[in-house]
Order: C-alpha cells, then sequence, then structure tokens
C-alpha cells in the first residue's frame, strides 16, 4: 500500500478478517508512506502543467517506492500495481478474484487531482475505480479493493461462507436474512424459512435471489444522470 497517509490504515488492517489473515499467515500488508522516499528539500506533489486548480502527486516519489519493492521481488510472480482513481474503470468481484490469485498486489492511494499519468506507462499501473463518486483520497478505495481480495484467500473465512456470496461470478445476490424473533413490530419471518423444508428453502433462496439481482439492475438502469451543470 502505497499512501501520503497511512494512519488510515492502521487501525483497519489490525482487525477482524484483515487482521486475523495476518495472524494466520495468509497475507502480508506492508504499507509505504510516500514521504519516506521524499529527497531533501522535495514535495510530494506540484502544480498540474497547464494551470488548473488543485495539486498532482509527482512521479519521482512514487516511482522510488515502487523501484524499492520490485528490486527484491522474484521476476515471475504475479503481480498488478493498481492505481485508486475516480476516473478508472469499476472496481467489480471479478477484479476481487483475480486480485486474490496474484503473489503482489500494489495499490497506491491517489490524492488531490491525481497522479501524474505517465505512472501507468513505467509501471503498467491500472486505474480502478471505487464508484462514480470522488472521495477525498484513494485509501478508503484502496481498503475496499485490499478488504475483497483478502477475505477470498484461503484459510481468511470459512470456505462455506463464500459459497452463497453476494456478486458472485454469475452476477447472484444474496437471498434475504432472517434471524430471531419470528415476529418483530408486526413484520414477519416468511414461513418457509420456518418449515425445516430445506428443497423448498433452496428454491425459494434461489428465486429471492434472482428477483434481488433483477431489481438492482433495474434499479441500476433507471438512476439519474447527474446534472452536468451542478457542481
Amino acid at each position: 500500500m502505497v499512501t501520503l497517509f497511512p494512519e488510515i490504515f492502521a487501525p483497519a488492517i489490525g482487525l477482524s478478517i484483515l487482521g486475523r489473515a495476518q495472524e494466520r499467515g495468509v497475507v502480508r500488508i506492508q504499507l509505504h508512506h510516500l514521504l519516506d522516499a521524499l529527497e531533501p528539500g522535495e514535495r510530494a506533489d506540484d502544480r498540474p502543467f497547464g494551470g488548473g486548480p488543485g495539486m498532482v502527486l509527482r512521479l519521482g516519489p512514487i516511482a522510488r517506492t515502487l523501484d524499492a519493492i520490485l528490486a527484491t521481488a522474484p521476476e515471475t510472480e504475479r503481480r498488478a500495481v493498481v492505481v485508486t482513481s475516480a476516473s478508472g474503470r469499476p472496481f467489480r468481484q471479478r477484479d476481487a478474484t483475480r486480485f486474490a490469485q496474484l503473489d503482489r498486489l500494489i495499490l497506491i492511494c491517489g490524492r488531490y487531482e491525481g497522479i501524474d499519468e505517465r505512472l501507468a506507462a513505467l509501471y503498467g499501473a491500472e486505474e480502478v475505480s471505487l464508484g462514480p463518486f470522488v472521495l477525498s483520497g484513494g485509501e478508503i478505495a484502496a481498503l475496499a479493493y485490499l478488504d475483497a481480495a483478502v477475505r477470498l484467500l484461503a484459510g481468511a473465512i470459512n470456505p462455506e461462507s463464500l459459497e452463497s456470496e453476494s456478486h458472485g461470478p454469475e452476477g447472484s445476490v444474496d437471498a434475504p436474512v432472517y434471524t430471531r424473533p419470528v415476529s418483530f413490530r408486526g413484520l414477519e419471518v416468511p414461513e418457509v424459512l420456518l418449515s425445516g423444508d430445506h428443497a423448498r428453502i433452496a428454491e425459494w433462496r434461489r428465486g429471492e435471489s434472482r428477483r434481488r439481482a433483477a431489481e438492482r439492475r433495474s434499479e441500476d438502469e433507471a438512476a439519474p444522470e447527474p446534472d452536468a451543470g451542478r457542481r
């Protein structure tokens, strides 16, 4: 993880699935503070050529950080360099699956107006977006990519939990889930889930999964386009 703000990650990567995965030796997460790569008198950012508002992350500190990481990496390792960017392609579950199959995933957290475009040509970096919105920085997005990938690694979570997850390889989503009490403020648990008939329950869940997936697609298609005249 290459970032200007490693402090953002410290609590999250030490807890829950990410924390346990590290304790079990399933994954090793390293934070690389971009300020550590600065030379005397150097800044991590600078004004964009051509003018315009904001600042752009400079290539020098990022390149030195990446060079140090890759200097000890085996030539044959499977790896990806990913930049968090609001203008990148949308992150999908298939990306999490691909990342989980890598030997090394390098996440570079964008900031300000972005990162010098030449990073992609130098390191084959790919830009990935968490969604059609803008964040103050890429740390939240990077943490989401990391969590989505790590939980797919063998030993990170119970394998049975992965078998019926939302956003599976065929675009399915989870069926609704319920627990005690059976009745709460006038709302009841569907009778089929209390029947003990596992065949009926499985069929109900498949049907609900398909219904939910269709509803999500309809909602996405009906979502209003942003007003181009509004900022």
